[in-house]
């Protein structure tokens, strides 16, 4: 027989057997991993708090104070995470689960057990918890509403126009900060609404001007109009003269007046004369003077733009 054949077998042999070998101490390691995993465990982790639902004009003082500890049982399988972050995030309602103080949020540790316990989930048993109560620092700043001023830089397309004016989301936001600054400002003004060629109906979001030293709340407002195809129109309305004495008679010339608007197609075959009043007052007549002056007293509030063709009614005295 070959010697080297045979030299062959036993190494092909003994390579094997180290892989078997190999094999079962992998496996042999994943066993007992799984089963130190499986036993129950107990360890202390921290409890990072986040605290939600605060007042805008609140500021919490140092969060990284806010923390608790808890000693916990569990399987080291639920352990395992903490070998990578050593704490977990525990979220607070600031209207429900704190009592309020005038400088601080009071926590009651002990009183909550259940609370913590439903965060952390199934896996965790709490053994106790430090400290029995925990407190929350935070200071105030001042607050007031103010109204919105609308910047808009928009060009319509042809024949069209807003309807009935531009309707914001809300008209104040409230603005926080300290008193001597906030008691200065009376308005606040969005970014310019910018837009071209405008045909349909728009629905923009536009942001606030901030102030350096504040919070806005909320900082942007939506901006809703109804976009329509305008049109113009007119009309021949009677003039009507007021406060003229009774012992007064005077002919007046024209009778009637041609009133141009500007109004959107839908409402453009409702409009009719009894929609418009023009007005002229007597009382208003200078010393010799021979006219009077018509102006628009009723109008539909539909139409957007309105004029008398004609600017003064000449009369005299009979």
């Amino acid at each position: 027989m070959n010697p080297k054949k045979k030299l062959n077998i036993s190494s092909y042999l003994k390579k094997k057997n180290v892989k078997r070998f190999s094999l079962f101490v992998v496996i042999a390691f994943m066993f007992l991993i799984f089963s130190k995993l499986s036993n129950d465990y107990k360890q202390t982790i921290l409890l990072k708090v986040n605290l939600t639902n605060v007042e805008d004009e609140i500021i919490l003082q140092d969060d990284s104070s806010f923390v608790m500890e808890a000693y916990i049982k569990a399987k080291g399988f639920a352990l395992v995470p903490f070998i990578f972050k050593n704490y977990k995030t525990i979220v607070l309602d600031a209207k429900t689960d704190v009592v309020t103080k005038p400088e601080h949020y009071i926590f009651d540790v002990d009183k909550h057990k259940y609370l913590i316990e439903l965060q952390l989930g199934s896996s965790y048993k709490v053994v106790s918890l430090k400290p029995d109560s925990l407190v929350i620092s935070y200071s105030k700043r001042a607050s007031k509403y103010i109204p919105i001023d609308l910047m808009t830089d928009i060009d319509f397309a042809s024949g069209f126009d807003i309807l009935d004016g531009y309707s914001l989301s809300t008209d104040s936001v409230k603005i926080v900060g300290s008193l001597d600054q906030i008691s200065k400002i009376k308005s606040i003004v969005t970014q310019k609404l910018t837009l071209r060629q405008v045909n349909k109906d728009i629905n923009k979001s536009v942001k606030l001007k901030l102030y350096e030293g504040l919070d806005v709340f909320p900082k942007a407002v939506n901006v809703e109009a109804k976009v329509r195809r305008f049109t113009e129109g007119k009309i021949e309305i009677p003039i009507t003269i007021k406060n003229k004495p009774s012992n007064t008679v005077i002919n007046y010339f024209p009778k009637t007046v041609t009133v141009l608007y500007y109004v959107d197609l839908d409402h453009y075959n409702s409009i009719n004369i009894s929609d418009f009043s023009i007005e002229c007052d007597y009382t208003a007549i200078e010393e010799n003077q021979s006219y009077i002056i018509p102006k628009i007293t009723k109008k539909p509030e539909f139409v957007k733009r309105i004029s008398v063709k004609q600017k003064r009614i000449d009369f005299i005295k009979l």
